[in-house]
């Protein structure tokens, strides 16, 4: 099997030096003549040492720079899913996604400046009393509105992947009937792509204040999440871990989303989030802890703990 790996690299990266566990290649980022590209193949890690590129999943540098053929090849001998009805799912017969760019709200304002007006206060203390600090304001580009459409909301932007805005999330700073006034467009994005690292592992979660606190984390921003949805693409195209954050009260959705990444042979860990309606009424300790302790899930323990929750 390695020596078929190896096979698979040579296809698409071209020739190779052996180094132990270890085979060089030119890099297919940099372009540097020294062959500085180093694929570990047994566990599927990747580094060059000269553009410092590094993955998790050698498999996304494969599907990047090689052929279908040789991704669903290096798939299957890795154990995962016959990749024929992946082809089908995403290939050229299917609907061209066109990419959603809006604006934010003209009434917009940042709360990201370091010097902000008495107006921003009540908006500070809503986002504090949330869990959010300082540090998670500028990450995420958080901005209020005081008039207008949205007035009396905080505002958290969607980054495609370019760096256009494709979603907000706007939230009443009050106990208002309607919590959320989102923007009349598709949600079925990646939320904050741009600010996610594929190469780490990803926190599904349910909503954008969840995955604050998760840090590396999608918000799934809906009651379910469908096979032929953005999110879904994206991860098998991406190839990260993926650990499961959902609410506690959405036990029967969090596992038809188990058994749909399981089908695909997506590596899944489940987080406990009884005693919380969701993670981000939990404190930063608590989160830590339940991360740490978070269950991989085999056929077997996806059986057992849905019989349980049934």
């Amino acid at each position: 099997m390695r020596s078929e790996k190896i096979r698979i690299l040579k296809n698409v990266f071209g020739q190779c030096i052996s180094r132990g566990e270890e085979q060089l290649f030119t890099c297919p980022y940099c372009g540097h003549h020294k062959r500085k590209f180093s694929v570990n193949v047994d566990k599927g890690y990747f580094k060059c040492w000269v553009c410092d590129t590094r993955g998790r999943n050698v498999a996304r540098a494969i599907r990047k720079f090689g052929s279908f053929s040789d991704y669903r090849e290096w798939q299957e001998l890795n154990g995962k899913v016959d990749l024929t009805e992946f082809e089908d799912l995403f290939g050229q017969n299917k609907d061209i996604q066109i990419e959603t760019r809006i604006s934010l709200p003209s009434e917009f304002k940042t709360l990201v400046n370091s010097e902000l007006p008495l107006s921003a206060k009540p908006y500070l203390n809503y986002l504090r009393n949330r869990g959010v600090n300082k540090k998670d304001i500028i990450k995420w580009k958080i901005g209020y509105c005081t008039e207008g459409e949205y007035a009396k909301r905080v505002i958290i932007p969607s980054f495609d992947s370019n760096g256009y805005v494709n979603y907000f999330i706007a939230r009443s700073i009050y106990d208002d009937w309607q919590r959320y006034k989102n923007p009349p467009v598709s949600k079925d994005i990646v939320f904050n792509e741009l600010y996610l690292d594929w190469d780490k592992d990803v926190v599904l979660v349910e909503g954008v204040f969840d995955a604050i606190k998760a840090g590396n984390a999608i918000p799934i921003l809906g009651s379910t999440l469908r096979e032929d949805s953005t999110i879904f693409r994206a991860i098998l195209n991406n190839g990260p871990k993926i650990i499961i954050a959902l609410d506690d009260d959405a036990k029967h959705k969090t596992s038809k989303i188990i058994k749909m990444f399981m089908s695909y042979g997506v590596e899944v860990l489940k987080v406990d989030t009884s005693g919380y309606d969701d993670i981000a009424e939990m404190n930063f300790q608590t989160f830590t802890q339940r991360m740490s302790m978070a269950e991989k899930m085999t056929s077997d323990l996806h059986l057992i703990d849905k019989i349980i929750n049934a």
